[in-house]
């Protein structure tokens, strides 16, 4: 498509746009008076309206039935983690069985590596991509520790050539031939947070699963952003925050991926608890702990529902619209708004560098952009203008369009307060 940078232009767009009428589903942050155009969604994403009334109905549950609400209320809270696993099998592409919903993040990481970093002797090594999410990195380094390892020799990271803001995935190919039969566990970030690459995960799985190694994938940055499927790649585990592109709330639960492979065997290591005992069983109180079937075996206490609640809202209008037109549009409006860039830096006499990969298959709602000649001024400038983006030092702002709710109308505005906070300063 011959995109223009023109305020029509972009409404003509949102108005042949299938998606625009979910805008209308989020709460946006005013500034100005005016809805905040906001590309945050990789960290934070806006309050579906919806969810409001799916936490009204537990806390009213709550009051009119106590503890009965386990069994009576309207989505009984003791089987109500179960409610997710068709929706997300569909967002992450997996089986239903092979999905569970628990606790947040790295605390999930945490207890898929009990499983899947098994260290010996002679296999203990761990490689992770260089400058991994900071968490990941904290979370990474204890667990070797944990096993009476040294991080500097269990840790391999992943490095990009000199001068290049991206990993060559032939680069990681040949990392992982050369740490071989020594390598334990791959586990890397499915998008880069930083600069938004989309790694190749089917090769690498395979890549990993040839020497040996389990593979997991932390998809933080990827659930509900780009396509995934983790069945079909024979991901061992993976997990995922739903607070960022699935917009459940600060700091809400962490969604899993177990491969089926892994269920129902009675010698893999795990952290048990009463959530992850058979269903049916679980009341009698036995002393023996009988693993539920697939991925809830890995449950340890109950379901925190008041914060699944969101989640479950959320996903509603996942279901409704489907990762492949939240792809289509997430697609186009990327696009729209790297053309954006490129034409306001003709404008001014400034420069900007796109670090994310222009390559739409190694990229997904996120664009990194370098902002060469400017400083955290240009951002503080944008805040104060009704644009809401995420500055990484030293001079990186990320913009994030997420496709249920900015509109292309949101691009064409951008560049022009842009353009003006950089020709005012």
């Amino acid at each position: 498509m011959q995109f223009e940078n023109s305020r029509l232009f972009a409404q003509q767009l949102d108005t042949k746009d299938p998606l625009a009428k979910y805008r209308n589903e989020f709460i946006f942050p005013q500034i100005n008076n005016k809805n905040a155009i906001y590309f945050t969604g990789n960290s934070l994403g806006l309050q579906p309206k919806l969810a409001q009334s799916y936490v009204n109905e537990i806390m009213n549950d709550w009051g009119n039935l106590a503890v009965e609400g386990h069994f009576r209320a309207k989505k009984p809270w003791w089987d109500y983690h179960e409610r997710f696993a068709n929706q997300l099998s569909k967002v992450v592409g997996a089986k239903p069985t092979e999905i569970t919903v628990m606790n947040t993040l790295t605390v999930n990481l945490h207890l898929m590596m009990v499983s899947f970093y098994r260290p010996t002797t002679k296999r203990y090594k761990i490689i992770c991509e260089e400058k991994a999410f900071p968490s990941d990195q904290y979370m990474i380094a204890s667990q070797v520790r944990f096993h009476g390892l040294n991080p500097e020799d269990a840790i391999v990271e992943l490095k990009k050539r000199d001068g290049e803001h991206n990993f060559r995935t032939e680069d990681i190919l040949a990392k992982i031939e050369e740490v071989g039969e020594e390598c334990a566990l791959i586990l890397i970030g499915g998008v880069n947070y930083y600069t938004g690459q989309v790694f190749n995960m089917k090769t690498i799985t395979e890549a990993g699963h040839k020497i040996g190694a389990f593979v997991g994938w932390d998809l933080a940055h990827a659930a509900g952003n780009i396509k995934l499927a983790l069945h079909d790649w024979n991901v061992d585990f993976a997990a995922w925050c739903s607070y960022k592109y699935m917009n459940s709330g600060p700091g809400n639960v962490s969604g899993c991926f177990v491969n089926e492979k892994y269920h129902n065997k009675k010698d893999i290591p795990r952290f048990e608890g009463w959530w992850g005992h058979n269903k049916d069983r679980r009341f009698l109180m036995e002393p023996e702990f009988q693993p539920e079937d697939g991925a809830n075996a890995w449950q340890i206490s109950n379901a925190p529902v008041l914060a699944l609640a969101p989640y479950l809202a959320s996903l509603q209008m996942f279901d409704e619209v489907g990762m492949d037109a939240l792809i289509e549009k997430r697609n186009k409006i990327v696009a729209y708004l790297e053309f954006i860039l490129h034409e306001i830096d003709k404008e001014v006499e400034s420069s900007f560098e796109i670090i994310t990969p222009s390559n739409q298959e190694e990229r997904g709602t996120q664009l990194s952009v370098f902002l060469h000649g400017e400083g955290k001024e240009l951002f503080n400038y944008l805040m104060e203008n009704g644009v809401i983006p995420d500055w990484r030092e030293p001079n990186v702002i990320r913009l994030a369009p997420a496709p249920f709710y900015c509109s292309y109308e949101d691009m064409y505005e951008f560049g022009q307060i842009l353009k003006r906070g950089i020709l005012e300063k």
